[in-house]
């Protein structure tokens, strides 16, 4: 990340006298409480719990007015902001203002659909576009620095935390987290109405073993430079200021005070001269994981590694940084660099010269309607049609004369927004059935039953600390009465919309989970009102791949809705009947059983490839729905694919065009895909790798040519052998369609 003018109006030289100004003066103390970022929780009382560790009353303004927090989190409230701001900077002898850090991951107060949502609109401009709403309705409530976007790739759907990032592949995820660093922060460091973005969690956290939130990962190099690290690659280039370190040890080495991870690689082979966070309370737990002796070593071994701050709940371990620099465990100048950064970031932010909070401002931008409507947009883009036989969809609405809106997430306004939102205004979140009956009007009559009660976790989250996170479980439900209400809702409906899936407390963070099923007795409802022999739209709410396999075979129309936020249910509506056509694809594989978890589409040639769909003998060994896969409205075909040259050189460039024709009588949205395979080398490598995608709007009967570059970012890979990247003189296949199934059909060769 380059930095050359602040808008401030401090250049490099003038910020970096300045901190050197400010690091001279400070006590080890006043060093130690910069590096520290305690939770400042909007709970009863002013306690709140993580886990098993407590938040003592006042502790967090004890350190504000002893100049010895640096940061604070979980603040939304101007007001509030500018009350601890004020504490913050009367407490310092310096006046060195506080930088507030928040859960920005899919909105502040308009709310996007999902992160992996997000990533299956495979449209990088919306994505930018969504981000920048949430950066500035974050910006306006005091808010400098958000943990997100999470770039961990994610291959095992058990894992809960796959809502939050871009799926399983490193070329999508790195497109991804780009698109949203630029939405967050803006051109660079300091731009008005923009946050720091901090990507996370580094590195490997989505490889956790079993899909098991917060247990160990085991990575070949292979893997964790061609697939879990380029993401974060991609986005230190768009010039995040942030990183995030992963709670778990990767390959045995804690993520928090790995020196080779953070310092060899990130620093010094990446060029990021950002600030590093750990994880909330990772320095501690480097005593849990049997690395550290006790909090000082902790705090000694994180910051030697080059960990800046430390995000903790109590109790910090950089507190025991003074008597870690006196008995020699850590060098104060490995102390005084962590302390730079910081103290750099909140001078390119202009925290010196502006700290507080204009509360009117805020109250302005929180209510501006642009953005409720780039929220509607991103959830339009994001939905991905799995399945249309006969093409139920779209629904004409002028032949309407009945529908039923089923299911207990159809009017549920606070699983339409999902999870990790916690500043949400309920009263203009739009579900799907108030959309389908605002856009509907008097044309039809919309009725609904949720049909079956709320399912529950057998472990609570840890989220229903916050309130409204907890799933309801209504009094007096009479769950076959109103199953059988749902059922005769359908059989007198021209349509019957189900929308099912999981409760946004059900995915995210420690929501693994051993099972895709449908959870509660919703799959019931599916068969049941399958059975009255009305047509069935049924929408999915989720952030990962069910187990649709029923619905797959039995269930006319299905569109995967995900998550969809504020303006999910009005997106919906759209969609349904064709205002917009749905264009999202896949961003993973979807499996049909959790028994074939994990199953990637990248995946290596091995013994009896022909036999490839028969691993298992009692199950189909390929997926439901491949990587990439989503319908639309249009039907499209891809014709002529040529390459520019059938030879090039290791370092040169070639492009693939193709044409794209929309066969259907209806205009659709289609995401051109490009895939690659090398046919020998010094490695074996992947069936077929993404390098290129494009989506296109296509009108009924038209053709477009579409051309992707192909060059030695695509081809290179880090190779296990060389321990190195390198680029092989070898054969490639190349292919361009409408997912990771397309046929490779063109071939071109590189030469040393």
């Amino acid at each position: 990340m380059t930095v050359t003018q602040n808008p401030r109006g401090l250049d490099d030289p003038a910020i970096r006298a300045r901190v050197e100004e400010l690091l001279v003066d400070m006590t080890l103390a006043e060093k130690a409480g910069q590096l520290t970022q305690y939770f400042k929780f909007n709970l009863p009382e002013g306690e709140g719990t993580v886990g098993d560790m407590p938040q003592k009353r006042g502790e967090v303004e004890d350190a504000l007015e002893r100049g010895e927090a640096g940061s604070l989190l979980f603040v939304t409230d101007p007001a509030e902001t500018n009350r601890l701001q004020r504490l913050t900077v009367e407490g310092s002898r310096q006046g060195i203002p506080a930088l507030f850090g928040f859960d920005v991951i899919h909105g502040l107060r308009t709310i996007l659909p999902v992160p992996i949502a997000l990533a299956a609109s495979w449209d990088p401009e919306t994505i930018e576009r969504g981000q920048a709403v949430a950066a500035r309705e974050a910006r306006a409530v005091g808010i400098h620095w958000t943990f997100a976007p999470m770039v961990d790739i994610a291959r095992d759907p058990r894992w809960g935390r796959i809502v939050e990032g871009a799926g399983e592949d490193p070329y999508l995820g790195s497109a991804v987290a780009a698109a949203q660093v630029r939405g967050f922060q803006g051109d660079q460091l300091g731009t008005p109405e923009r946050v720091v973005a901090g990507p996370k969690h580094f590195a490997g956290y989505g490889a956790a073993i079993g899909g098991r939130d917060y247990d160990e990962v085991d990575l070949s190099d292979q893997q964790l430079w061609n697939i879990y690290l380029p993401p974060f690659k991609a986005a230190i280039d768009a010039g995040a200021g942030n990183i995030m370190t992963a709670y778990m040890p990767l390959n045995g080495v804690p993520a928090t005070g790995n020196r080779w991870l953070l310092t060899e690689v990130l620093r010094n082979q990446w060029g990021f001269n950002g600030f590093l966070v750990s994880d909330a309370n990772a320095v501690r737990n480097l005593v849990t994981h049997g690395f550290a002796s006790d909090l000082t070593d902790a705090a000694a071994r994180a910051a030697d590694a080059g960990l800046d701050l430390e995000m903790a709940i109590s109790d910090p371990a950089y507190a025991h940084l003074p008597e870690a620099v006196e008995s020699g465990a850590v060098s104060i100048e490995a102390v005084d660099a962590c302390v730079r950064r910081i103290l750099e970031v909140k001078l390119r932010l202009g925290l010196f010269d502006d700290p507080y909070v204009d509360e009117d401002h805020a109250r302005t931008v929180l209510a501006d309607p642009a953005h409720r409507q780039v929220a509607r947009e991103a959830a339009q883009r994001s939905a991905v049609l799995l399945r249309n036989e006969g093409t139920l969809l779209p629904l004409n609405a002028e032949q309407l004369r009945s529908v039923a809106v089923l299911g207990p997430l159809a009017d549920s306004k606070r699983d339409t927004l999902g999870p990790w939102v916690f500043d949400y205004n309920l009263d203009e979140t739009v579900t799907v059935l108030a959309g389908l009956r605002d856009r509907l009007g008097d044309q039809a009559e919309v009725r609904y039953a949720p049909g079956v009660r709320p399912a529950q976790r057998t472990f609570p989250s840890m989220f229903e600390m916050f309130p409204g996170n907890a799933n309801p479980d209504p009094e007096g439900f009479d769950d076959d009465a109103e199953l059988q209400r749902a059922v005769e809702l359908a059989r007198t409906s021209d349509v019957a919309v189900l929308v099912l899936g999981e409760w946004h407390g059900m995915i995210g963070e420690a929501a693994s989970r051993s099972s895709l099923e449908l959870p509660g007795r919703q799959l019931e409802l599916l068969h049941a009102v399958s059975a009255t022999g009305t047509p069935v739209v049924l929408l999915v709410m989720n952030g990962r791949p069910l187990d649709l396999r029923w619905a797959a075979k039995n269930v006319p129309a299905i569109l995967d809705i995900w998550y969809p936020g504020t303006q999910g249910g009005a997106a919906v509506a759209d969609l349904l009947l064709g205002d917009v056509a749905p264009g999202g694809k896949l961003p993973f594989t979807w499996p049909r059983t959790v028994g074939q978890v994990p199953m990637i589409y990248s995946h290596t040639t091995s013994f009896e490839p022909q036999n490839q769909g028969k691993r298992y003998w009692d199950e189909e060994s390929t997926p439901l729905f491949p990587f990439g896969h989503g319908l639309s409205y249009g039907t499209f075909t891809y014709s002529d694919l040529t390459l520019s040259r059938e030879t090039v050189s290791r370092d040169g460039h070639l492009t693939a065009s193709i044409t794209v024709t929309n066969t259907g009588d209806r205009a659709g949205d289609e995401v051109a895909q490009l895939y690659i395979h090398q046919r020998h080398g010094a490695a074996a490598r992947p069936v077929r790798e993404l390098k290129g995608f494009q989506r296109l709007h296509i009108g009924a009967g038209e053709a477009r040519t579409v051309q992707f570059e192909i060059g030695p970012d695509e081809l290179r890979y880090w190779n296990a052998a060389a321990r190195d990247f390198i680029v092989d003189a070898t054969t490639f296949d190349v292919g361009i369609g409408s997912d990771s199934t397309v046929q490779l059909t063109a071939t071109f060769a590189t030469t040393a």
